[in-house]
């Protein structure tokens, strides 16, 4: 903070006040300023190290989010492909067998959707008030109906009331301007038809197909009942409830996504494979990730020499404990055994850790002289994987840095303590800069009023010389 404008020489004494008042004051304020200083940059050299620490584990999670992918597995032990993506495509986890299936698709599931009478009135029809039911494999799901209900706030209540269960509701109009209420279910298969009760004019037997050309007072399945899908592999004929079929081939799922055509119908070829320069990938990514977070927490944690060699430059984290308990908490999840099998640690896929700089290397040679054992696809699948959510090398490194990342954790915890501490810099820098003023006017003051007096003095002083000059000057003349 500025000082206040001071006066330079003194009219009276002669002295250069302004500069005194600023020696004294800035001899005053040096010791707090320079801890203040100090401890400011400090203090900010820590905040900033927390976030760059928060976002490389961040990225670090989200590497290991995008290599866990139940959708889009990055260490999938097999690799399934269709021949025919269009009818069908396919994916395959670490209990698949290598080998080939022809698939063709009859037909797909189908799910329900029921229709009620039709309404002369529109959209705007009045509904009485109840409760309307929905009935699907033996679940009642209820919606209330208030008074004065129309049309169309009764399909707004039901979307409102079922869209978590799969169930939603709209309105169709004719040509005419009859409309009726058109209810569909997400869930599909044979006997997950809809019923609807409860409410007069809204009845509806989803089991009872409405037929082309329905009649005003008809009411039914849309498009027929909901069915099964109908496909054969390798000849052999399978039903699903779900286009999404699993367990008809182990270790292999099959999303159906149409009808087979041609005469005979046209079979889909799905060839299930070893992933192992699929997987070769996926581990070099993770080495790569795992290296990265491994220098960030280096570089924030280790002094450095300053450009002439000569001082210790500390980083954000030199002596902290937090770094230390961080990587061996890390450094614990790669050497505890996964989840079973023949694969328990990484070094016997030739992951192993550099003793000098503590990363990871990847060694191809051991990866694929390990490959060459029958199986070992699978195996390199469930130690990253795990044969659950939670003890696969990936899950278990990801709950190991949750504490530090997650909202509210450890290094959020840090960054809280460490912008009190700013705060209370700030607080002590104000009242510093506070203290300078008061001293600077007060001394300014001080300084002023001495001045005046030794101005006065001097001009009595010369008042009085003048005096016995004037005197002396008379005795010579008389």
């Amino acid at each position: 903070m500025a000082s206040p404008i001071l006066p330079g020489t003194g009219l009276g004494s002669g002295l250069d006040i302004g500069s005194i008042v600023t020696a004294l004051v800035n001899s005053d304020k040096a010791a707090k300023q320079t801890q203040i200083d100090t401890q400011t940059k400090s203090n900010t050299l820590k905040i900033s190290g927390v976030g760059s620490l928060k976002s490389a584990l961040t990225a670090f999670q989200t590497a290991l989010t995008k290599l866990g992918s139940t959708t889009n597995p990055a260490f999938a032990g097999f690799t399934a492909t269709s021949g025919t993506p269009s009818i069908l495509t396919a994916t395959s986890d670490n209990t698949a067998v290598a080998g080939t299936y022809s698939v063709v698709v009859n037909s797909l599931a189908t799910g329900s959707k029921v229709a009620s009478a039709s309404f002369a009135g529109g959209a705007a029809s009045a509904i009485p008030s109840g409760t309307l039911k929905i009935s699907q494999n033996g679940t009642d799901y209820n919606v209330t109906i208030p008074a004065n209900a129309t049309l169309q706030s009764t399909r707004d209540a039901i979307n409102s009331a079922q869209a978590s269960n799969g169930i939603s509701a709209n309105i169709v109009t004719d040509s005419s301007g009859s409309s009726r209420l058109v209810i569909s279910s997400s869930k599909t298969g044979a006997g997950s038809d809809l019923t609807v009760s409860g409410i007069a004019g809204l009845e509806i037997d989803g089991t009872q197909p409405m037929g082309a050309n329905p009649s005003a007072s008809a009411s039914g399945a849309v498009n027929g009942v909901a069915t099964d899908a109908s496909l054969s592999i390798d000849g052999l004929a399978v039903t699903s409830k779900s286009n999404t079929v699993t367990g008809a081939v182990s270790g292999l799922t099959l999303n159906l996504a149409s009808v087979s055509t041609g005469t005979p119908p046209a079979a889909a070829t799905v060839t299930v494979a070893t992933n192992s320069t699929g997987l070769q990938t996926s581990i070099q990514s993770f080495v790569d990730s795992y290296n990265t977070l491994m220098n960030t927490i280096n570089t924030l944690s280790k002094a450095t020499a300053d450009a002439d060699g000569k001082l210790t430059v500390q980083a954000a984290f030199t002596g902290d404990s937090m770094p230390r308990a961080l990587i061996s908490d890390i450094r614990g999840v790669l050497t505890a055994p996964g989840a079973g099998g023949p694969l328990a640690v990484l070094s016997q896929i030739g992951v192993m850790t550099d003793q000098n700089t503590g990363n990871l290397a990847f060694d191809t040679t051991a990866f694929n002289k390990t490959m060459s054992t029958s199986g070992m696809s699978g195996q390199v699948q469930q130690l990253f994987s795990g044969t659950d959510a939670t003890n696969g090398l990936l899950a278990r490194m990801g709950k190991a840095i949750t504490p530090y990342v997650q909202t509210g954790g450890l290094l959020d915890q840090r960054n809280s303590n460490l912008q009190t501490v700013s705060k209370n810099l700030s607080d002590q820098q104000a009242a510093l800069d506070l203290r300078v003023t008061n001293m600077t006017a007060t001394l300014t003051a001080k300084y002023n009023a001495m001045d005046l007096l030794v101005g006065q003095m001097k001009a009595t002083a010369s008042s009085i010389t003048s005096f016995f000059t004037s005197l002396n000057a008379q005795k010579s003349n008389s």
